[in-house]
């Protein structure tokens, strides 16, 4: 076993596994990495099984760690072929920042008309994150959809009015309206659509069940089934949906999981 920094390797015989980062927080994506087998592994991240799918010679599957974990260590196990390889992630305590807001009572009551709307909304997304673990679409890290200062980070604790409270599942981005939004990689577009909550939202998948998600948008570069490219042009940034500005919510999803946008772009999917 050979740690350094944040990243761990495993090697035995043939076969290495590299899991990034070695030590995650809740909601983070973990990266588990496997090289030299002929075959697709198998494998378990503490209680969850993994999907290993081919990766530029290479086999990839990606994690998403829940926001409730507490600190612990979860149990790596790869099965290779005939090889077993066994390792551990560390789960360090999370750092969500508390934060108490008062706004309008528009913000925390919400009309019969609505909440239908909102409900719409829901099968909508629902639908366009409903694939199979489709091929990675992408061959290169992830960017970030603009250059520009995070506002909110992911996982922002928030009490409202003193009452209400919700958890932050993305990551704002500063914008003024009309500013360009740009594909965090490659992908498929699988939703454009004007939702209650979100505003002009796009959703684009990467495979392996991985979305990246554009919210509050206020106007539209490409339609849905349409292939982008990384540093493609999808939208401008606006302040539809239930916002108090304009700005850039950028969120990833992954197997069904809201995690952090941050922890995806910061893993390293080009190494050899």
């Amino acid at each position: 076993m050979i740690v350094a920094g944040a990243l761990l390797s495993l090697a035995l015989a043939a076969v290495e596994v590299r899991l990034e980062p070695g030590v995650a927080r809740p909601g983070d994506v973990v990266l588990i990495e496997v090289i030299g087998s002929t075959e697709a592994p198998t494998g378990r991240l503490g209680p969850s099984e993994l999907v290993f799918l081919p990766y530029n010679g290479r086999w990839l599957a990606l994690e998403g760690l829940s926001v409730e974990l507490k600190p612990q260590s979860r149990v790596l196990q790869v099965m290779a072929g005939d090889e077993q390889v066994d390792g551990a992630l560390e789960i360090a305590p999370e750092r969500f920042r508390r934060r108490q807001l008062t706004v309008s009572k528009r913000f925390t009551s919400i009309s019969k008309k609505d909440q239908r709307r909102s409900k719409a909304d829901q099968r909508a997304f629902k639908a366009a994150t409903d694939v199979d673990f489709e091929p990675w679409t992408f061959d290169a890290d992830f960017a970030w959809p603009r250059n520009a200062e995070v506002s909110a980070p992911f996982g922002d604790l928030r009490l409202f009015n003193g009452k209400k409270k919700s958890q932050h599942m993305g990551t704002d981005v500063n914008g003024e309206t009309g500013d360009p939004i740009y594909a965090a990689n490659d992908g498929e577009v699988t939703m454009v659509r004007d939702c209650f909550a979100s505003g002009g939202t796009v959703l684009l998948h990467h495979g392996g069940r991985l979305f990246t998600a554009y919210f509050h948008l206020s106007a539209f570069d490409v339609k849905p089934g349409q292939r982008v490219r990384r540093g493609q042009l999808i939208g401008r940034v606006g302040s539809s949906g239930r916002v108090t500005g304009p700005h850039l919510h950028f969120g990833v999803k992954l197997d069904g999981r809201w995690v952090n946008a941050e922890s995806l772009l910061g893993l390293d999917l080009s190494a050899p």
